[in-house]
Formats: structure tokens, C-alpha cells, sequence
């Protein structure tokens, strides 16, 4: 299994899915794969979405994730579906301690200085920026990163592929989590997917 740093070293840019119709899942992952996006990332926000990763996984090459995990039910209800990673929107001791123990790759969210000291506790130091926006931005990111040189972030909440590159250009930035690349057609997803794979250079 890898680890989490690895995982998102592989894309510069993690697709945020929200899937409604598991049947839909398979052929966003195929367009997804093919454009250069081979980490995704399917929130725990419906109802299919258990039915969407397991879908997902039988797609070569994918590395297929859970999101917006905040519960211990869902963490184990993700890791039967096939979870390769896990991403949460925030950190809590209670959910993050099982998580750790089982050595799956985690993402906790954090915003503030105290989040990041409490990942550090738990021997984390890579984390989702959320929401990044509405959190300060950038900007705030590079103040939060600054006395903690040994952390490395994803970015996610209210990233385009408009903004994308600068958040890129920071070097304690591994990618960013965006959800405009998995709209439209399997093409335009594909084409979508290309165009944000290429955004690192």
C-alpha cells in the first residue's frame, strides 16, 4: 500500500467526485485514467457512493479513495467497499486513531495551527487545506505552513482550474482537490483530466 505523500504525488490534481448514480462511476474513472488522473477521490456524500468506488476499482490504473469520511462507521464501511486512501474533512482523535492503526493512507482536513499540532501528535504530516478559499486562500497557507516545515498539503474547497496553478506553485503544495474536471461528457471529462494532469509541467 502506498503511502498517502506518494499518492499525491501522483496527479497534480485529485478529482473530488461526487457521484449520484454508481452506474455513472465506471466511465467517469475510465475518462478520468485516460486523461492523466489516476487518484480519485469519491465522497462519502450519497448514497451510491459505496457502489462508485467499488465500480471505480476495476478500473486499471485508478487508485480510488474515500472522502469526506467523518465517521468510524464509514471508515470501515469504505475499507470493505476498497478504499485505497482516506480523506476526511477535518481531525479528530476518535477517527483518526483506528485509521492510523490500520496503515491505510490518511488525508485529515485541517485549517488552523492547533489542527496541524494535533496531526503532528499523531505522527501525520501531510493534510487537506479545507476549505481553502474560504480559509484565507494562499496566502493564509503559506503563513500556516511557515512554522511547519516538515508538512506538505492538498488544497481543496473552492479550487478552479483557473487557480490551480498558483496554489501548484507552492512547494509544500503535493496537488489540489477540484471538482470541475469530472463534469460533462466521458470526452470533455477526458479532456478536462489532460489539461489539469499537465498543469504541474
Amino acid at each position: 500500500m502506498s503511502e498517502i505523500g506518494t499518492i499525491m504525488r501522483t496527479s497534480a490534481v485529485i478529482p473530488v467526485l461526487v457521484i449520484d448514480d454508481a452506474a455513472a462511476a465506471r466511465p467517469m474513472a475510465e475518462a478520468l485514467v485516460a486523461g492523466g488522473l489516476k487518484v480519485l477521490e469519491v465522497t462519502m456524500r450519497t448514497p451510491a457512493a459505496l457502489d462508485a468506488i467499488r465500480e471505480m476499482k476495476q478500473v486499471p490504473g485508478a487508485i480510488v479513495g474515500a472522502g469526506t469520511v467523518v465517521t468510524n462507521e464509514q471508515f470501515v464501511q469504505v475499507m470493505d467497499a476498497g478504499a485505497e486512501f482516506i480523506v476526511s474533512p477535518g481531525l479528530t482523535e476518535r477517527l483518526a486513531d483506528p485509521i492510523i492503526a490500520s496503515g491505510v493512507p490518511f488525508l485529515p482536513g485541517v485549517a488552523t495551527a492547533g489542527d496541524i499540532m494535533r496531526g503532528l501528535d499523531l505522527g501525520l504530516t501531510h493534510f487537506k487545506f479545507f476549505p481553502a478559499e474560504t480559509s484565507g486562500g494562499l496566502k493564509a497557507l503559506k503563513a500556516l505552513a511557515a512554522p511547519f516545515y516538515q508538512c506538505h498539503f492538498c488544497p481543496t474547497g473552492g479550487i478552479t482550474e483557473e487557480s490551480a496553478p498558483a496554489w501548484l506553485g507552492f512547494d509544500r503544495v503535493l496537488c489540489v482537490g477540484g471538482s470541475w474536471v469530472a463534469s460533462g461528457t466521458p470526452a470533455e471529462i477526458e479532456a478536462k483530466a489532460r489539461a489539469a494532469a499537465a498543469l504541474r509541467g
